[in-house]
């Protein structure tokens, strides 16, 4: 999916999760909190999710950060 503009705080998006990091994986739809810039290209974006997730160290979250563009597109 190409993304016409940039995504914005408010937005509905679809989130990635892979076993890499996380024991929950696949998409999960959420709404874009922050976005703090991490360079002049790239930003975290900070998504709360619908559901919590369980990363890898254990516990559970509703509150991921996400850097890699590939891994958020709207929902």
């Amino acid at each position: 999916m190409t993304q016409t503009s940039p995504l914005a705080v408010g937005d509905r998006v679809r989130v990635h999760l892979d076993s890499a990091h996380w024991r929950t994986t696949g998409w999960f739809d959420g709404t874009i909190v922050r976005i703090d810039a991490y360079s002049s290209h790239r930003s975290f974006h900070w998504v709360e999710l619908d559901v919590p997730v369980r990363p890898l160290q254990g516990g559970s979250t509703s509150m991921i950060s996400v850097l890699n563009p590939k891994r958020i597109i709207r929902a």
